[in-house]
């Protein structure tokens, strides 16, 4: 018998052929489908990786293949191939929205020792571009709780997850953060982690029409970047910045451009965030490793591209 989060024979066949075949070592990759259906049956019940059922075979296959996709980018992958294939059928919608969302970690998350994620074995191709993933996952998580995007807030022990939706509600792109990182330092980092390849030729959309973001997102800097990449915004001012520039007078400069119309279209990251806390291994984080977690989070993110 099934479970809710397994694959349907529809979904199996747009993501199947993505899934890589050899191992790196000597052999082929088996039983894709079980295991994938396992990873994911773990996302949704966030239940531990020895309490698998019977039915997605050993819980050890199911855990390594997990984290051999999470450190190769195996996962960002997939999630980039299902973006372009809804892109070239032209069902995203590019007024774009950035947000963040503070997960409390589960104490499990603690006590990971201080060493980078594990060196995979295979052909030098493989071993090459698996060192080049793993230089920049640590650069990513550098900050806080030994590189593991661990850090204090008000609510307690945190990570923050930095994402981009599309005007569907579904995720273009995701940064992971220590709890206590400040919005506006991940925007730009979120915003140039958008890239949608092509199926065709061409080079890939790293560009939305238009970006919404609340006021945590508000500084000189932000709207500077924006301006230089083309990129039209919706930004509330901060208070305290209406209240300087006016201060300023003349030299504070005319006030930023407001569509109020066009903001109440912020919640569509809001119900993105929804959607993925729907997972609860997404809405508590119970990975020690920073790279784990973003990869549980973005093998999430194409199933609810699939079923929205």
């Amino acid at each position: 018998m099934g479970s809710r989060s397994d694959l349907t024979d529809a979904e199996w066949e747009r993501l199947g052929p993505l899934l890589p075949v050899s191992n790196g070592r000597c052999g082929r990759w088996r039983d894709h489908r079980q295991v994938v259906n396992g990873v994911l049956y773990r996302i949704r019940t966030g239940v531990q990786w020895r309490d698998l059922p019977e039915r997605y075979g050993p819980w050890k296959t199911v855990n390594e293949r997990h984290r051999r996709w999470s450190a190769d980018g195996t996962w960002e992958m997939l999630l980039r191939r299902v973006q372009a294939e809804g892109d070239a059928a032209g069902e995203i919608d590019w007024d774009g929205s950035v947000d963040s969302t503070s997960v409390r970690a589960h104490h499990h998350a603690a006590g990971a020792r201080q060493a980078p994620p594990p060196v995979l074995k295979g052909g030098s191709a493989q071993t090459v571009r698996a060192a080049r993933i793993r230089a920049e996952l640590i650069d990513r998580l550098a900050e806080g709780a030994g590189g593991e995007a661990l850090g204090r807030s008000r609510g307690g022990f945190t990570t923050k997850i930095h994402l981009s939706a599309d005007g569907r509600c579904r995720v273009l792109s995701l940064v992971v953060t220590p709890g206590q990182c400040a919005d506006c330092t991940q925007f730009e980092p979120v915003l140039d982690k958008i890239r949608v390849p092509r199926l065709t030729c061409g080079s890939p959309r790293i560009r939305p029409d238009s970006v919404i973001a609340d006021k945590g997102h508000s500084n000189r800097r932000t709207r500077s970047y924006l301006r230089r990449r083309g990129i039209r915004h919706v930004i509330p001012e901060r208070a305290d910045q209406a209240a300087n520039r006016v201060r300023r007078g003349s030299a504070g400069g005319r006030p930023p451009g407001f569509d109020k119309d066009r903001y109440e279209k912020r919640n569509t990251v809001e119900r993105a965030i929804n959607k993925l806390k729907a997972f609860r291994a997404v809405a508590t984080r119970f990975d020690k490793r920073g790279y784990l977690y973003l990869g549980t989070v973005t093998a999430a993110a194409p199933i609810i591209w699939f079923r929205s």
